[in-house]
């Protein structure tokens, strides 16, 4: 091999690497990081960790791969953002199905600009739970944030006030059906907990000190945190449901994709996004969205957009697990 060569896959190891790294910066469900990566000489591949899945709340493991499929357009858009071509198989081993997705980078590319303002928009990007303020989000950019949903084989519908209600009735029962489900309620506990591992779950910091006044009831996470919640109300919020064309894995993985580019194109247009899960964990009300699709669709996820209070602090950033427990380089030595 020579010297040229060499540096080359160092560089493509390195890349990969490093891209793994910024997929650790993803949203995933209580945050729990449920994804593990491998590091090969010029593929990366993207394992499901299911000791992080959340049986009760999630038992297909729908929301676990959508979570995964963040991470993944993560690490794709980071590699793009250093100039590496990069081509991804999902579910590439039906014989592993922990094994969701293999990326191999091939010869270098033009450096992406837009590629390298979203991966700056992945270390600003988290979950502001506060009621939004009262200004609307403009309409051109609800179609950019839904464009970029559309990019990675998902759809983003803004639902109008009629489906808004109906979206707000659904959530109510969802909630009533966890709060009633004892299995769910310690699942819940936990991760809110400091019982949560080392670099995962939700600290008090980002949970509301109180249940703020909203249309469409947000998680009841069973205590109250330390985030200050102000007068506010979610009149001028947009709700969007993220829903695609089929309900298996793959799909699942592709809606996580397009999740995580539709929610960088918001942080960069100065847009909270919100992800409402409750309604999806629950089969009655999951269906009763489907109901909003005309069953033409499968629903993936509600999303509230909306402009954050700019008169208070918002919510520091969740915890991160450590890179040496998600990135394994073992195969490079």
């Amino acid at each position: 091999m020579s010297h040229e060569t060499s540096g080359q896959e160092r560089g493509a190891a390195t890349a990969l690497v490093e891209a793994a790294a910024t997929a650790g910066y993803a949203p995933s469900l209580h945050n729990t990081q449920p994804w593990r990566w491998r590091v090969l000489p010029r593929q990366l591949e993207l394992h499901a960790v299911r000791e992080r899945q959340l049986p009760a709340t999630d038992p297909q493991a729908q929301l676990l791969t959508l979570s995964c499929g963040t991470a993944l357009h993560h690490a794709t858009t980071a590699l793009t953002a250093e100039g590496w071509n990069a081509t991804v198989e999902r579910f590439p081993d039906p014989a592993d199905e922990n094994l969701l997705a293999r990326i191999t980078i091939g010869e270098r590319i033009t450096v992406d600009p837009e590629a390298m303002r979203t991966v700056q928009c992945m270390r600003m990007r988290h979950t502001d739970r506060r009621p939004v303020s009262e200004e609307p989000v403009a309409q051109e950019d609800l179609y950019a944030i839904g464009r970029s949903a559309d990019a990675q084989g998902a759809r983003l519908q803004l639902l109008d006030t009629d489906q808004m209600m109906t979206l707000a009735a659904a959530a109510a029962q969802a909630a009533e059906v966890e709060a009633n489900d004892p299995e769910f309620q310690a699942e819940l506990a936990y991760w809110t907990s400091r019982g949560a591992p080392g670099g995962t779950g939700l600290p008090v910091e980002v949970l509301p000190a109180s249940h703020p006044q909203t249309t469409v009831p947000g998680r009841d996470f069973g205590r109250a945190g330390t985030l200050p919640i102000g007068p506010g109300h979610d009149r001028a919020a947009t709700f969007a449901l993220l829903n695609g064309d089929e309900d298996e894995p793959v799909s699942w993985l592709r809606a996580g994709e397009a999740l995580s580019a539709a929610w960088l194109t918001a942080t960069r247009l100065g847009v909270s996004v919100v992800p409402l899960s409750g309604v999806i964990e629950v089969a009655g009300t999951r269906q009763a969205l489907r109901v909003m699709l005309a069953g033409l669709g499968y629903p993936y996820l509600v999303l509230r957009l909306g402009i954050a209070d700019p008169e208070h602090a918002g919510p520091p950033h969740t915890p991160r697990l450590p890179t040496g427990q998600v990135v394994d380089t073992t195969a490079l030595r």
